[in-house]
């Protein structure tokens, strides 16, 4: 009897350490031997989508030239505050933060989110989504950071999402249901918290004028010069669905 029962201590004992290995393993662990850490998979409106492996991994900390911070190599946050960096020259106030925090809840719909300067809706607003928008995602049970995406385009009844960390077999991009009831958009997936927008003064500035480019400090130059060569952005007809639980990390 004690024997079993110190078995069954032994037992209780281990099991948070065996279920944090695990947990370890599977999101810092790269599986997908196709893709090399920082290849280029994708690219939207010309800003660059790479490859992150294990959701947890992380390459440094990726600054503009002039020391903005664009954020950690290759989470999702780091591809949606470079593309608006790169594609506007827009600078967040608050660059740092988890996926998570890009959603203020305490906001009335459609004012102005300072932290990272950019009007923001609730999913279930009047105003619907827009190409552009940055689209963010709540926290999970096996996801405490959330999920941030840029939204690509939108139809009648569904838009497309670009992003960056899905999961070492996730797609770069995602189609998702949009709906109206009573007068109120509805991108239909549970754990849209809403989107963010750029105000409408903002202007898309000449190609030849976009800021400076983010300068990855200390990237593996060899592997991504390897990817490069081998990099194929994955097709509709092969997207997988939206992993339940995409990671991203403060950025």
């Amino acid at each position: 009897m004690k024997k079993t029962r110190l078995i069954l201590l032994v037992t209780c004992a281990l099991l948070p350490l065996i279920a944090l290995a695990a947990y370890y393993g599977a999101t810092r662990v790269d599986p997908n031997s196709q893709h090399a850490v920082g290849e280029q998979l994708d690219e939207l409106n010309g800003v660059a989508i790479y490859y992150n492996g294990g959701v947890n991994t992380v390459q440094g900390r990726n600054l503009s030239e002039d020391g903005y911070n664009l954020g950690l190599r290759y989470q999702c946050v780091e591809f949606v505050k470079r593309y608006y960096f790169e594609r506007y020259g827009h600078r967040m106030p608050d660059s740092y933060g988890h996926a998570k925090d890009f959603f203020d809840a305490s906001l009335s719909n459609g004012s102005l989110n300072a932290q990272r300067a950019m009007l923001q809706f609730r999913n279930g607003s009047a105003e619907p989504p827009k190409a552009d928008d940055l689209l963010v995602f709540a926290p999970s049970l096996l996801n405490r950071y959330g999920h941030v995406a840029i939204i690509a385009s939108v139809g009648n009844a569904s838009l497309q999402i670009a992003q960056q960390n899905p999961g070492p077999f996730g797609s770069s991009r995602e189609e998702l249901g949009l709906s109206q009831k009573e007068g109120k958009w509805y991108i239909d997936e549970s754990r849209v918290l809403g989107w963010l927008r750029m105000e409408p003064t903002t202007e898309l500035p000449d190609s030849q004028q976009r800021p400076t480019h983010s300068r990855n400090v200390d990237v593996m130059s060899t592997r991504l010069q390897r990817g490069a060569s081998q990099r194929h952005a994955r097709s509709p007809a092969n997207r997988l669905p939206l992993p339940s639980a995409p990671f991203c990390r403060e950025s």
